[in-house]
């Protein structure tokens, strides 16, 4: 299908200071973006991304926001630019709320907000030390799965983001994320290792800020997106904003079927998307998931050129 394009939008994770800076000099919708985002939140948020320091950046109630603003931001500089229209949306955990603002499903200020508050009440959730994260690598789905059910005993211990063939991620209680570690490691996992994040998302310690998150969520003006967004949850799109509203409180305890995502887009007839915020990463999965359908990370005037000129003609 010659005329569609898909967009994605990366979370938590791709952030770094100066991210943005060469495509803030170059279209002005950046900079724009971040001062709205900045009046919603009540502080600057394009100092703290563009001059970190990196420590403020990377504590989750400034990453969200920072990643959600960083992900609309480049989707209005490509807009700005000419750039063709999306035919289809996802995000990658905080990335869905990128691709709702985009979709025209939630406001640009009420997502800012509402990814700072998301992300306070995970990190009040579980009191730090208690929870943690963790890349396997090099085992099968299944394989991660019986670890997890093997090493819960008793605990919270799940798969969390099932990110590319090879590549899961776990969350849970700290001593079971620890003994999934090891664990892994004797099943024949090419590497296993502690994520160094303060929060297990995805999990089921994720419950508590769910119900928070539910109730914030019912202060929110929703509506049914614009372009069809691939939910993280069901790999399916709302077609209601009830629904809308479950799918999200429902994310933050559930699974990333990220592996499932692409393969969707890609049965859609899907050739080509859009990597829309810093980095490349989810760029990186969508090869080893599909390496028919091409992903073009956009984050700077080179790479947003380039995606201007492969897209131009598809």
């Amino acid at each position: 299908m010659a005329n569609t394009l898909a967009v994605f939008f990366p979370g938590q994770g791709s952030q770094s200071v100066g991210m943005l800076d060469a495509l803030a000099e170059s279209y002005t919708s950046v900079r724009h973006t971040f001062e709205e985002a900045s009046d919603a939140l009540g502080k600057d948020l394009w100092q703290l991304v563009s001059q970190g320091p990196k420590e403020d950046l990377d504590l989750t109630e400034n990453t969200q926001p920072a990643m959600l603003a960083a992900g609309v931001a480049v989707w209005r500089a490509w807009l700005q630019a000419g750039g063709r229209p999306a035919t289809l949306m996802a995000g990658h955990s905080l990335g869905e709320y990128a691709a709702l603002v985009a979709a025209e499903s939630l406001s640009f200020a009420d997502g800012v907000r509402l990814a700072a508050d998301r992300a306070r009440f995970m990190q009040e959730a579980v009191p730090a030390g208690q929870g943690a994260m963790a890349a396997v690598l090099g085992l099968a789905d299944e394989q991660v799965l019986a670890v997890c059910a093997e090493q819960a005993q008793g605990a919270v211990l799940s798969a969390v983001n099932f990110n590319s063939p090879g590549q899961v991620v776990i969350a849970g209680e700290s001593a079971a994320v620890a003994r999934a570690i090891t664990a892994a490691k004797a099943a024949g996992a090419k590497r296993a290792l502690a994520l160094p994040v303060s929060v297990p998302s995805h999990c089921a310690l994720m419950q508590p800020a769910a119900e928070r998150l539910s109730e914030r969520l019912a202060d929110i003006a929703l509506s049914v997106p614009v372009v069809p967004v691939l939910h993280n949850v069901s790999v399916t799109s709302a077609d209601s904003v009830e629904s809308l509203r479950d799918l999200l409180v429902r994310q933050l305890y559930s699974p990333v079927r990220w592996v499932e995502t692409v393969q969707t887009v890609a049965k859609q007839g899907v050739e080509t998307a859009l990597e829309c915020g810093p980095g490349k990463v989810l760029a990186g999965l969508c090869k080893r998931i599909d390496d028919n359908m091409k992903t073009l990370p956009v984050f700077d005037p080179k790479t947003l050129e380039a995606a201007l000129e492969a897209t131009a003609h598809a």
